[in-house]
């Protein structure tokens, strides 16, 4: 046992829940020598923002995880710190697995989850029906195409989660899985060509077999994008074209119109408020010489009636017809309501399992299509019933769509 004292920031940490390690990698030194404080390029703000989007996201991804691996999955809030691309080889001494994710909608820019070889293949062999304990301490390509699935479903209830902290869609592609090994010149590729990385790091648990750290990689730049379009300061400006105006002949005689008064800038105007008063700006910039009258049209008045419609009772059909039509009432439909349709390759089936997720081809809140015998006659949306769920029909096909679906 050390018998060296604690530092006052030491034991800070200590009853923050961080560990040493942690805390040491807070102070990173770049390739010169020179000590690289976080606090030099992220501000406490932007270091918040970034933990605050880790937690939410990767605490959803935890959730996902755990339905895949079937174990209790616990994710702790992250540390982050700044790390120098010329020194990973100190940062990551063992053997480790690297999955590359590039958002594709949302955000423009790439990150890299990093976790041990050693915890690779048991969420390999959990992945694969084992039981974690005694796992294959070699990643084939089987083992790496399971963790690879895991990450793709962790990062996708990721992108889920920032979508609603952002207010906007984001997605990610199919991410990429490599071994990252230093000491034999392995998955150097991998790392983003940055100088400076911001590692966002999260003690990972999943039972009892893994209690480690998950690190998430992401150059500076991506990082503080981040930042900006969380607190929506990434929009662009709306450009507001000028209008040209054609030259207009006054008449003489004409009088002058009075200049119209400007309009008072609220304090702190919206950004709705901004383009209006930039389009007011533009239209009086130069006010014509004088003003046609406007022709306004007397209003007519509108005759509102209350809809007729037929009766069935009262239907010009024949005792025979009539009867026949009974004939038919009893006859039984099977009834059904489709959300959605899809369709995938046996490669693509054979890869679902348990908490795959399979995107319809119909948008949130969009109508649901009825079928009768599988035949469309009508479009609903879904309610819930006590604690069933319902549709309630809201446009039915014309006869004429009806019976084109028959045929």
């Amino acid at each position: 046992m050390s018998n060296e004292m604690l530092s006052q920031e030491e034991i800070e940490a200590l009853l923050r829940g961080e560990t040493l390690a942690e805390k040491n990698n807070e102070l990173e030194t770049n390739n010169d020598g020179k000590t690289l404080r976080v606090e030099d390029y992220l501000s406490s703000m932007e270091q918040d923002a970034l933990g605050e989007v880790g937690n939410i996201s990767f605490g959803s991804s935890a959730t996902a995880l755990s339905a895949l691996l079937g174990q209790k999955v616990d994710i702790t809030t992250p540390v982050v710190s700044l790390i120098d691309r010329q020194r990973l080889e100190e940062e990551f001494p063992h053997p480790y697995v690297a999955i590359q994710v590039e958002y594709t909608t949302g955000l423009s820019g790439m990150n890299l989850l990093v976790i041990e070889q050693s915890d690779a293949v048991i969420i390999a062999d959990l992945m694969l029906g084992g039981d974690g304990l005694n796992p294959n301490p070699d990643l084939g390509e089987i083992q790496l195409s399971a963790v690879q699935e895991a990450m793709n479903q962790m990062m996708g209830s990721a992108a889920t989660s920032m979508s609603t902290v952002f207010n906007k869609k984001v997605d990610i592609s199919p991410p990429s899985i490599d071994l990252l090994n230093f000491s034999k010149n392995e998955g150097k590729e991998s790392i983003p060509d940055e100088d400076l990385l911001v590692k966002v790091s999260f003690r990972l648990k999943i039972g009892e077999l893994i209690d480690s750290n998950l690190m998430q990689l992401l150059p500076l730049d991506f990082g503080k994008k981040i930042v900006k379009s969380l607190l929506g300061e990434d929009e662009a400006p709306v450009q507001q074209e000028p209008v040209v105006q054609q030259p207009m002949q006054t008449p003489p005689a004409a009088p002058a119109q009075p200049a119209v008064p400007q309009q008072q800038v609220q304090p702190n105007p919206t950004p709705q408020q901004q383009v209006y008063q930039q389009q007011a700006a533009t239209m009086y910039a130069e006010p014509p010489a004088y003003a046609m009258p406007q022709y306004q049209a007397p209003v007519q008045p509108v005759n509102v009636q209350q809809a007729q419609f037929a009766t069935f009772e009262n239907a010009n059909i024949s005792k025979d017809e009539a009867r026949n039509l009974n004939m038919l009432l009893d006859i039984p439909l099977q009834v059904t309501v489709e959300l959605g349709r899809t369709k995938h390759s046996v490669k693509e089936i054979l890869q679902l399992a348990s908490g795959s997720i399979i995107e319809l081809d119909k948008l949130a809140g969009e109508p649901v299509d009825i079928l009768v015998n599988s035949r469309l006659i009508a479009k609903g949306e879904v309610v819930v019933i006590d604690e069933n769920f319902g549709v309630r029909i809201t446009d039915i096909l014309s006869q004429a769509d009806r019976l084109n679906n028959l045929k």
